[in-house]
């Protein structure tokens, strides 16, 4: 049998390491101070120099910001619509999607655009990811009889497979977790 007290302070631990790899990294970012501007490649010359089946897969990539804007659209109303209802907290863009590094000056102008299409992807499947894993815990607390990568921190409180003991109870309680979190986002965000 699992021990479910156990399993909360591993997956407490998992994010308490993570903020602390955060917190090494904002250290590091605010010692390096570097001029990269003479390493700066031109537009034209970064194009120049890239592999011609680059510039042939490039309307792929791009063509994929279509689906991504409207998933993104999908999942906003949708959240905005039933989390409400549930009493599931809502889950902020801002928190997921980031658009920064095209303020590099070091970059070129394909490069920034790169860049803001990579951490507004990347962002999204984040953000995609998190109202998934919020609607999963409402619906289907239930972890999968095999292993699965890159799960979201909440599936280690979700009930194990196969184990129906107090099902109600359980799925119960993992609702009302979801209604604390809004309460205390909510309280948060009045201060």
């Amino acid at each position: 049998m699992v021990d479910r007290e156990r399993v909360r302070e591993l997956a407490q631990r998992l994010k308490e390491t993570e903020e602390a790899l955060y917190r090494e990294l904002r250290d590091e970012r605010e010692k390096v101070s570097c001029d990269f501007a003479e390493e700066r490649i031109g537009l034209l010359d970064y194009i120049r120099r890239g592999k011609i089946s680059y510039g042939l897969t490039a309307p792929v990539i791009y063509g994929m910001i279509v689906p991504a804007v409207i998933l993104d659209l999908c999942v906003t109303v949708y959240q905005a619509v039933c989390f409400p209802v549930y009493g599931i907290p809502k889950v902020r863009r801002r928190d997921y999607i980031t658009l920064d590094r095209h303020r590099l000056p070091y970059l070129n102008a394909l490069q920034k655009l790169n860049c803001v299409y990579c951490g507004y992807f990347n962002g999204l499947i984040d953000y995609v990811r998190e109202i998934a894993s919020r609607t999963e815990q409402f619906w289907c607390p239930i972890r999968h009889a095999r292993r699965v990568k890159g799960v979201p921190t909440r599936y280690w409180h979700f009930l194990r497979y196969g184990d129906g003991q107090d099902l109600n109870r359980r799925w119960k309680q993992l609702r009302e977790e979801l209604h604390e979190m809004e309460k205390r986002d909510s309280s948060s965000d009045a201060e």
